[in-house]
C-alpha cells in the first residue's frame, strides 16, 4: 500500500474545515474526527490510525499522537503544546463520572442527577506520554513532563518531572537537555529556509 493513501490528502483535510490547519499534517484515514471546526492543528503533526478526536482541541507543532488514542475534549478543551508525543492507547478525558455512589451515572441520565467531574486538560511543550496513559479532567502536564506507560494522571505536575503509577507520582526529575536540542533543530530549520 502506498503510504500516501494511508493518510488524508491536503485537499481532504482542508475540506473538513478545521478551525486552523498547519502544514505537513498527516492524519490516518481510519481516524474519526468529530466537530473539526473546533479543532486547531499546528504544523508537522502526525495522528495515527483508530484515534478519536472530539471537541475543542488545540494541537501545537511537531506533535505525534500514536494509534488508538482517544481525545475527548467536549467543550472544555484539550491543549497540546509543541514537541509532544502521546503513546498508543492513551486517553485524555475532560469529563468523568462520580464513582462514589452519591449520584447517578450514564450519558442518558439528566445532568442534575449526576456529579460529573469536568475540566480542561493541558499538555505543555515537550511532554512525553507513554502508552496506555489515562489523563483525567483538570490536569496540567507542565513543560517537559514525562509520564510512564499505563499510568493514571489525576493531578497536575511539576515541570520536567517524570511520573508513573496508578495514581501517578513523581519518581524523578527529567533532563532539560532537550531544550538545547530544540534550539539546534529550529536553528537548522531557519538556515534551511534561507
Amino acid at each position: 500500500m502506498n503510504i500516501n493513501s494511508m493518510f488524508f490528502s491536503r485537499e481532504e483535510l482542508e475540506a473538513m474545515n478545521f478551525k486552523s490547519l498547519g502544514e505537513n499534517v498527516l492524519i490516518d484515514r481510519l481516524t474519526p474526527i468529530y466537530r473539526p471546526e473546533k479543532i486547531s492543528i499546528g504544523s508537522n503533526v502526525r495522528i495515527g490510525s483508530f484515534c478519536i478526536l472530539s471537541g475543542d482541541i488545540k494541537i501545537g507543532d511537531y506533535v505525534h499522537i500514536a494509534s488508538y488514542c482517544f481525545l475527548n475534549a467536549s467543550n472544555l478543551g484539550i491543549e497540546i503544546g509543541n514537541f509532544v508525543n502521546i503513546g498508543s492507547y492513551s486517553r485524555l478525558l475532560c469529563e468523568s463520572d462520580d464513582y462514589s455512589g452519591q449520584s447517578l451515572v450514564s450519558a442518558d441520565v439528566p445532568a442534575h442527577l449526576k456529579n460529573t467531574q469536568r475540566g480542561s486538560i493541558v499538555l505543555k511543550n515537550h511532554c512525553l506520554v507513554g502508552s496506555g496513559v489515562l489523563i483525567l479532567p483538570r490536569v496540567v502536564l507542565e513543560q517537559g513532563t514525562s509520564v510512564g506507560a499505563m499510568s493514571m494522571m489525576k493531578v497536575s505536575t511539576e515541570p520536567f518531572g517524570i511520573y508513573a503509577g496508578i495514581p501517578a507520582k513523581k519518581i524523578k526529575q527529567r533532563s532539560k537537555n532537550l531544550l538545547k536540542f530544540e534550539k539546534e533543530f529550529l536553528h537548522t530549520l531557519a538556515i534551511a529556509e534561507v
